[in-house]
């Protein structure tokens, strides 16, 4: 499957579509797309743009914390892929966590990367991969280009998480959760999705 990059339309693909010669990478699971991987996304971004590349947000559905019973899930995919697209980057790469990916090696994630060629990477300095979660940045930045994404923080200087939202969320308070996800309205998110073509569903050859 090849794909060509105009900035005008975010291309959504299993991480088996994915090929590029080039790109700029943030990994994350995002979920949530809080004000935190927001900044994260633009970055890599602009990253990309400085370097005349195509920008991709790599991530997986369900999270992998969802996915092991740790977290109740912010977004469903649908509503993290519209949020992801309105940003602007040119490629979401999707993995299916499942039983089967969760027991993959570290090495086996580090492959599916090169078949992207990052030219750099960027994730939270928290991030891990890999069975048994044995793959670190360290890890990450043997073999690529890694920079972290410094932590964002709300206005009373607490660091914005995913994990603070949850908790927003069971204590009852949605509005202050809300503010840290920075929830776009209906027609923002109706824009994100129009602005997508999500082709995970399609042939492709190179699998």
């Amino acid at each position: 499957m090849s794909f060509e990059f105009s900035g005008m339309q975010t291309r959504v693909v299993t991480d088996r579509q994915a090929r590029l010669d080039a790109s700029v990478v943030a990994i994350g699971a995002f979920d949530g797309v809080h004000r935190g991987h927001q900044q994260l996304i633009r970055d890599t971004i602009a990253d990309a743009q400085g370097q005349g590349v195509p920008a991709v947000v790599w991530t997986f559905d369900p999270p992998p914390k969802v996915f092991f019973g740790r977290a109740a899930q912010l977004s469903p995919l649908h509503d993290k892929l519209a949020r992801i697209a309105r940003l602007g980057p040119d490629m979401i790469v999707v993995a299916s966590f499942n039983a089967t990916y969760c027991k993959r090696p570290a090495q086996a994630f580090l492959g599916d990367l090169a078949r992207i060629a990052p030219r750099r990477i960027r994730v939270g300095a928290d991030f891990r991969f890999g069975a048994g979660q044995a793959g670190d940045i360290h890890q990450l930045a043997q073999r690529f280009e890694v920079q972290c994404a410094a932590p964002v923080c709300c206005s009373a200087g607490e660091v914005v998480s995913s994990t603070r939202i949850r908790a927003m969320r069971s204590a009852g308070d949605a509005d202050r959760a809300a503010t840290l996800q920075a929830c776009p309205g209906p027609a923002v998110l109706l824009a994100g999705r129009q602005q997508m073509q999500d082709t995970r569903f399609q042939e492709t050859n190179n699998v």
